[in-house]
């Protein structure tokens, strides 16, 4: 498993200086915020252990057209001019350290990096089998910046850090909160996305409660018994008891050929029941369940579905 919070090289911690619009993210990481067309300068440093030594900086692995010599330099960051500095034992000398320099654009400046999933959910989309505290979340990188690398990602609820790992494709997180309770949610839980392009870093946000990302598993062993009663099961990874954790189900009878999405519909219905005989004449139909929490009528679990065809039935 990877740790998500170290996803650049991190020697000695190199420093740059703190002016207004420029943040030490973490070991190595400078952010300068770009409100406006001026540039920022940025100081850095290559270590205090290099005072006395014959430093030579260089960007991205080239040498800058004008050399920066000595353990402390200032670099003029210029619109979307960022990147790696690097110090070295002279010209050609071993790697000491380095400072990697993003960019972020005010908050009028439209994001890039990830595709919007809706208006509703903005970029970041969330979900939760139960109430046990796991949670993941998901982004799609827009196609001109489908390898943009994530560089850090960040939960927190009323100050408290919620642990996460990053998915080995970059494209999402699973986290748990070790605090969770079944108590009702005071607070929402807090996520935010530092993911870069180049230089060009854009951070988003997130924030839920659990409840109202809670979307059940799609429920398991659907079967029809004689007299067209369909029975299933609780989804196993759903919260115990469920006698106190109800599920509310959906059912739903189509014709033959359609899918459980669709608005023209036979008959439809809603039940605390896991089990349901359908009553229409027609001998083809699809039958389709699903379910939600029955107290907060949160979000629906995908459907499951049986299809009829006169004597044979294919769950």
């Amino acid at each position: 498993m990877r740790s998500l919070l170290l996803v650049l090289l991190c020697a000695t911690c190199c420093s740059a200086s703190q002016q207004d619009n420029i943040e030490t993210l973490m070991d190595n990481i400078v952010i300068v915020h770009m409100n406006s067309n001026q540039g920022s300068k940025v100081r850095l440093t290559c270590g205090d252990a290099y005072q006395n030594v014959p430093v030579f900086w260089k960007r991205n692995g080239m040498e800058l057209q004008q050399p920066l010599l000595g353990n402390q330099v200032e670099v003029l960051v210029e619109e979307m001019v960022g990147g790696n500095y690097s110090c070295h034992l002279s010209r050609n000398g071993e790697y000491l350290n380095h400072t990697v320099i993003l960019i972020q654009l005010g908050p009028n400046n439209r994001t890039v990096i990830l595709e919007e999933t809706s208006p509703e959910e903005g970029h970041i989309h969330c979900s939760a089998f139960n109430y046990e505290g796991s949670f993941h979340c998901s982004w799609t990188r827009s196609q001109l910046r489908s390898r943009a690398p994530v560089l850090l990602v960040k939960a927190e609820r009323f100050n408290e850090t919620i642990s996460c790992e990053l998915d080995a494709d970059g494209s999402g997180v699973r986290c748990q909160d070790a605090n969770c309770s079944h108590n009702e949610e005071q607070h929402r839980i807090k996520l935010t996305l530092y993911i870069h392009s180049f230089s060009r870093l854009e951070v988003y946000t997130k924030s839920f409660y659990l409840r109202d990302i809670v979307k059940p598993e799609k429920l398991p062993n659907l079967r029809m018994s004689q007299g067209k009663v369909f029975s299933w099961d609780h989804p196993p990874s759903w919260s115990q008891p469920c006698t106190y954790f109800s599920l509310q189900y959906q059912v739903k009878v189509v014709r033959s050929g359609q899918e459980c999405t669709s608005e023209e519909h036979i008959m439809t219905e809603d039940t605390d029941q896991t089990m349901h005989e359908v009553k229409v004449k027609t001998n083809r139909f699809v039958f389709c369940v699903r379910a939600r929490d029955k107290y907060t009528t949160g979000q629906w679990s995908v459907w499951n579905q049986c299809t009829v065809n006169k004597d044979s039935v294919s769950c």
